[in-house]
Parts: C-alpha cells; sequence; structure tokens
C-alpha cells in the first residue's frame, strides 16, 4: 500500500513554496477545506476504503520514500534551482469564435495549463481538473503561483457540459473555479467523497456522480469510467485520504482518451489498457516527481512505460510549465519525455499553453521550450 508517511512530501508543494509555511496551518481556516472527511460519511463499500481512509491497490514493487520530516524540511530550507521559467511561457489565446467552429464531429483537447484541460467532444465543451486561480493554494497570498495566465479567462469559457476531477488536492480542485462554475455546468464527475466537497463550494448535489474504481457514468453520449491511480489526497494536515483519487477514462464516439490525474507508477496501467483495449490518446503525468516521494509521481521515464502499458497511440504531457512544485528545472520532464518518445517513436503531443490537438488529426510537435531561460 501506498500509505506511508513520507508521501505527505508531494502534497507540500501544493500548499507551500518556500517561507509559506503558514498557508498550510491556515488551510483549516478557509471554507471549504474542511468539507468532507469529517468521518460521517463512510464507503464501506468500496474495496479501496478501510479504517477510515482510502488506499492504494497493493504493488509489490512500491518504492520507498522519505520521511515527512526530511520532505518538509527540504520545501523549508532546501534550495531550487532553474525551478521557475525568467522568459515568458507562451500563451496561445483561446477565441471563442475559433473554438465554436472546430469539428463537431471530431474530439478536441486544449491545453489550459499544468492539468487543466478544455475538452470538445462532438460539439459539447467539457474541462478537466480545471484552475484558473492565481495560487495552487488553499490561500492566494501565498502558494505556487502560476508561470503564465490561462488562454482563456472564466467569464469567456463556452457553456460547459461537464467536469471531470481527479482528485482534491489544490493543482487539481480550485474553490474560485469550482464557485464560478458551479450552477452553470451540467453535471460533474469525481472519485467518491469529492461530492461533499463540491457542494461546499455551491455544486447541486443532484448533478454530482461520485464513482468508485472501475465504476462508469455516461451524460450526453459521453462515457466516464473511474479507474485506479496511485496517489493520496488531503486539503489540510489532517483529512488524509479522507477521499479517493483516480484516473479517467473518456469514450465519445469511436475514440478513446485517458487521463492520468496524479500517480506514481503501478500494475494498474497494465489492468486498464488490457480491460479497455488501448486509447487514441493519453494524458500523462509528467512533472513534479522527485526520489523522495517516488510513489505517488512518475518520472518521465515511468510514464512512458505506463503509455505502453495502457497500449495508447499519443502520448499528451501534462502535469508541467504552470507550477513550481517539487525540485527539478521547470523544463526537465519536457526535455526528457521528448528525447524518450523521440528514441521510442512515440508519437508526442507536447502543445503550447491553449494549442487544440484534435484527437487522430496528424501534427507536427515542436520544442517550444527551447531557448527559454
Amino acid at each position: 500500500m501506498a500509505d506511508d508517511s513520507g508521501s505527505q512530501g508531494s502534497y507540500l508543494p501544493q500548499l507551500l513554496r518556500r517561507g509559506t509555511v503558514l498557508a498550510a496551518a491556515g488551510c483549516a481556516l478557509v471554507a471549504g477545506c474542511s468539507a468532507a472527511g469529517s468521518g460521517e460519511t463512510r464507503y464501506d463499500s468500496s474495496p479501496q476504503f478501510k479504517d477510515g481512509g482510502f488506499h492504494n491497490m497493493a504493488n509489490p514493487d512500491l518504492p520507498a520514500q522519505a520521511s515527512a520530516w526530511r520532505i518538509w524540511s527540504r520545501f523549508i530550507v532546501g534550495s531550487k534551482v532553474d525551478t521557475v521559467p525568467v522568459d515568458a511561457i507562451p500563451v496561445k489565446a483561446l477565441d471563442r469564435g475559433a473554438l465554436d467552429s472546430l469539428d463537431v464531429k471530431a474530439n478536441h483537447v486544449v491545453r489550459l495549463g499544468h492539468s487543466s484541460h478544455l475538452l470538445k467532444l462532438r460539439g459539447k465543451y467539457w474541462l478537466i481538473d480545471p484552475v484558473f486561480s492565481e495560487r495552487a493554494s488553499p490561500v492566494q497570498w501565498a502558494g505556487p503561483k502560476r508561470f503564465h495566465q490561462p488562454p482563456i479567462t472564466l467569464e469567456q469559457l463556452p457553456p460547459i457540459e461537464g467536469v471531470i476531477l481527479s482528485h482534491d488536492h489544490y493543482d487539481h480542485l480550485d474553490v474560485a473555479t469550482i464557485e464560478y462554475l458551479s450552477k452553470s455546468v451540467q453535471r460533474y464527475f469525481v472519485p467518491l467523497g469529492v461530492r461533499a466537497r463540491l457542494i461546499v463550494m455551491g455544486v447541486p448535489a443532484e448533478r454530482v456522480t461520485e464513482l468508485d474504481w472501475w465504476q462508469g457514468g455516461e451524460h450526453d453520449g459521453v462515457k466516464l469510467t473511474a479507474t485506479p491511480a496511485q496517489h493520496f489526497s488531503g486539503r489540510t494536515l489532517n483529512d488524509r485520504d479522507r477521499t479517493l483519487w483516480a484516473s479517467w477514462v473518456v469514450q465519445s464516439g469511436d475514440q478513446r482518451l485517458f487521463y492520468s490525474g496524479d500517480s506514481g507508477y503501478f500494475p494498474g496501467f497494465k489492468q486498464i489498457g488490457e480491460r479497455f483495449g488501448g486509447f487514441d490518446i493519453a494524458l500523462m503525468e509528467n512533472g513534479a516527481y522527485d526520489t523522495m516521494w517516488p510513489a505517488v509521481h512518475m518520472t518521465p521515464e515511468q510514464s512512458v512505460q505506463a503509455f505502453e502499458d495502457l497500449r495508447g497511440k499519443v502520448f499528451f504531457s501534462v502535469h508541467n510549465s504552470t507550477f513550481d512544485l517539487a525540485f527539478h528545472t521547470w523544463h526537465d520532464p519536457l526535455d526528457r519525455i521528448a528525447d524518450l518518445a523521440e528514441a521510442k517513436k512515440i508519437e508526442l503531443a507536447t502543445p503550447v499553453i491553449g494549442e487544440v490537438v484534435t484527437v487522430g488529426q496528424a501534427r507536427t510537435n515542436t520544442r517550444w521550450w527551447q531557448g527559454l531561460r
């Protein structure tokens, strides 16, 4: 089980930058941080739930984690080099007219930054893990700050049919964004326990579909399945693993999309690939890795192995280029994944922020980050 205390370390980047320890303590005072996970709701029927919390699937090769104390200490007093870009990250502004003109018979993926994506699935708009706030943090005066602005504002978004959430960490579940979208989005698909968090943020309970691993739902012709991931959850210092985390399979028409959410490498990727028979495009986590927390985030090499396990056709790199969440350079995930894809002849998508990727349509990938400091 990936439940040792050391894996708490990868939560730190989502709460803290150096000198922002008070942000973590302040989380308990922020509305929405403490909803769910109080012990009032139980999920005893879930194979993932026991002893008051959710757990990862068995993994005999689970790597050892550093102690929570070592990780906290490193974030507080350690040094960072080249983890934040000096030059501006290129952003292609999204135009509503251009979005609406995209082929309504096709499926399109638009990178908004980090793990946030706008999907146009056969004419209807969806969001994955939307984070539009300036910081991935319980407070907006401290914590990891965006390298770039989103390519479209919340106010400019087209009508959103559905929102897909992978887990409740701040770089994936953003209070201000959900509050803005709360009444207009038709359907939310979330892992077990996350519904209660959304209700506190103003989302009507009847619009939330809450799923365990391998459970599925459907909305407006789009089929979704919550699939396993190897990670953890929590939004305060005392609600560890009170909600579930997940990857997602999205089927629109005859095309299948996979979104990894956050995950360490584990046997579940092969199971997902075998069960679904492969994917037209896979949005794969590629960033925020470290030798101190190898169980909950993948290195680029592991992400490629996971992609191969999934039987993916196109590797779409996510979870990088927006927030400083680890100790590697900001461009290291991009450099390594591009070299690996070239060596293995994998079709890679590292789109510029705001670029439209049409599933199944040929495109020329570029290393847009090269030459930027």
